[in-house]
Formats: C-alpha cells, sequence, structure tokens
C-alpha cells in the first residue's frame, strides 16, 4: 500500500484499499464491526496540539482502514476541544464518508463546574451527550459510552439516560467503560430489560495492568459483550522508548500527569527488556507485540491507540499481521508479567 502524502490545502481523497489493510471484528453479539485497532483522541488533538498535526493523523488512520474514532466529552485541553477540532476535521476531510466512520463518545468525568457535570444522573448524561453533538456538528454518534462507574448514582438511572439516547436516536450503541465484573453483568440485564443491548465495555488493559482477567472478561464472553482495550501500552512503557531509561524529550519527563518517572523503576526496566527480547524473536517491536498479545484473545473486540505522529500508526497496525503466540511465548511471557 502507498499511503498518501496528503497536503492539508488540497481535498482529501483517501486510500482506495484502505479496508485491505486492517482486520475487522465483530463486536460481541452484534451486527457491528469495529478495526482491530481504533484511534483514541486523549492525546494531541486539544487547542494546545497542532491542529494540522491532528489532521494528517486522522487522514493516515483511516488510509490504514482505522475507521473507528473514539472521543469523550472532556478529552483536551480545555475540555470539549478534542471534539471542537474533530468536528472541524470531520466537516473539512470526512464528511463524505460518515457513514464509513465509527463515532464514539462518552461522559462520567467532571466537565463543567456545579453538581451536574460529573458522574452518571440522567440530567448529566443527556446534557453531554448533546453537547458533544454540537461540538463535532453530528445529528447521532455510533456509540455513547458511561465513561466511569458512579457509586451514588442507581444504576437504573444511568443506564436508563443510555437507552434513552438510544430512543431518541442520538447513539445508535451504548457502552461503559472501567465497570467491575458484577456491576457490568448488571448493567447488561438492566438494559436488556430495557430493550437496548450492551454493545461494549472499554477497560484499560495491557500486559502489566491485568485487572480485567479477574473475572470482567469472562463475563463479557457468556453475555457477548464487546471490548475496546485502553492503554495497551501503560503509557509508553511497553514500548522501546525507555528500554535505556528516560528520554529527556519524553512524555514521562515532560508531562507527569500521564506516566511518572518513578512508575520505571529498574526493576520494570528489566521486565520491559525482557519482553522486547521475545518480540524482536516474534519479528515486531515491543508495541507491536503488546497490541497483538491483547488481539490473541477473541474477547477483545478491538485495541485503541493513541499516537503523537501519523507514521506511528503503520507500526501499530502493523502488529494485526501476527497475532498468533507459541504456548512456548506464552509461557515465557507469563512467567515475566507474574500472570
Amino acid at each position: 500500500m502507498q499511503i498518501n502524502d496528503h497536503n492539508p490545502l488540497l481535498p482529501y481523497q483517501p486510500a482506495a484499499d484502505r479496508y485491505n489493510q486492517m482486520n475487522y471484528r465483530y463486536c460481541g453479539n452484534s451486527g457491528l464491526r469495529l478495526p482491530e485497532i481504533s484511534l483514541g483522541l486523549w492525546h494531541n488533538f486539544g487547542h494546545n496540539a497542532d491542529f494540522t498535526l491532528g489532521r494528517k493523523i486522522l487522514r493516515r488512520a483511516f488510509d490504514l482502514g482505522i475507521c473507528h474514532f473514539d472521543l469523550a466529552n472532556n478529552y483536551g485541553p480545555p475540555f470539549g476541544s478534542a471534539e471542537e477540532n474533530f468536528g472541524r476535521i470531520l466537516q473539512k476531510d470526512f464528511k463524505a464518508y460518515r457513514d464509513e466512520l465509527l463515532i464514539s463518545s462518552k461522559a462520567g468525568w467532571d466537565m463543567w463546574p456545579g453538581p451536574y457535570g460529573n458522574f452518571g444522573s440522567r440530567k448529566y448524561l443527556i446534557a453531554s451527550c448533546d453537547q458533544s453533538l454540537q461540538r463535532m456538528g453530528l445529528d447521532y454518534v455510533d456509540i455513547f459510552y458511561h465513561h466511569r462507574p458512579d457509586p451514588d448514582t442507581p444504576l437504573e438511572e444511568t443506564m436508563g439516560a443510555l437507552d434513552q439516547l438510544v430512543r431518541q436516536g442520538k447513539a445508535l450503541y451504548v457502552g461503559i467503560s472501567q465497570y467491575n465484573a458484577e456491576d457490568t453483568a448488571k448493567a447488561y440485564r438492566i438494559l436488556k430489560e430495557m430493550g437496548t443491548p450492551l454493545l461494549i465495555h472499554q477497560p484499560r488493559y495491557n500486559m502489566l495492568d491485568r485487572w480485567v482477567e479477574d473475572g470482567l472478561l469472562d463475563v463479557m464472553g457468556e453475555k457477548g459483550i464487546g471490548s475496546i482495550a485502553f492503554s495497551p501500552l501503560e503509557q509508553g512503557m511497553l514500548t522501546d522508548k525507555y528500554l535505556k531509561g528516560i528520554p529527556k524529550d519524553s512524555r514521562a519527563a515532560k508531562d507527569g500527569r500521564y506516566l511518572k518517572p518513578e512508575q520505571i523503576s529498574d526493576e520494570k526496566l528489566e521486565l520491559i527488556k525482557s519482553l522486547n527480547e521475545i518480540a524482536l524473536n516474534r519479528g515486531q517491536t515491543l508495541a507491536q507485540m503488546a497490541i497483538s498479545w491483547l488481539l490473541k484473545d477473541s474477547r477483545v473486540t478491538s485495541v485503541l491507540v493513541g499516537v503523537s505522529k501519523p507514521e506511528q500508526l503503520d507500526d501499530n497496525v502493523n502488529a494485526v499481521k501476527n497475532t498468533k503466540f507459541t504456548e512456548e511465548e506464552l509461557q515465557k511471557i507469563r512467567k515475566i508479567i507474574g500472570a
């Protein structure tokens, strides 16, 4: 495939063979298929980012068959700005391809001041979805998520709000994020009784953070709920970026909000180096193997990646070409990560 070197001043023409570059999986028991790699717009799409670079990233993603773009109300900074910029790019480059795109958003974290701008009330979720649609210039999103559990709002109210959004035509499907196994099963049951399936769960999941293996993956498999794993590279630790320590220009060195230097201990570095050796023997980068390791499980529908430059997408997408592991490789990985 020849990737287009797009000039942002010219009309966008996506690669004709884009759907030959990607594999697609059915999301649980639904008829919806997701690309095995999806693009998250958590970083690099706010008003503090380079708009032209963000536009290039989205174009490259679509050229590679990545047709799922994942957002949330508070992505930025500032809050809402990632959706605003995505809406601008959508109008410029992707308006003609809206029916080829899967666009998701979420609400659940703090968004605006006062008691109605956070968590999981019906008032907050409905208002937030309306605001997200306005920012992106959309009539509907394909998936709308409750972004995190709310310990104080009845689950029936939160799920009722998601059901209402579907019935209003503002979302085609609904999902949840970071719910534990028990609450996921409850949410599934409540939505099923309302007649709106729980399509998908978005948990944090990677080789170094495997909490979903303590029951959640089993629930999703049993109920036919799809899943999309975020933070697959553990904020860059599961790449070759930190194999020789912390580079001065890295996120860990410059921005402690997401990955702190003390998280990259000598012990963690040795673990990462051991995983990197297995990746090299597989003919993969460590990042590719980390993504492949997630996709080896059929209960994982898609892996959500975030990138700072278009070329990183090529590396990520190459991971889908080799998601098979030998038993020997799996045993070595289990020993290293303590699984």
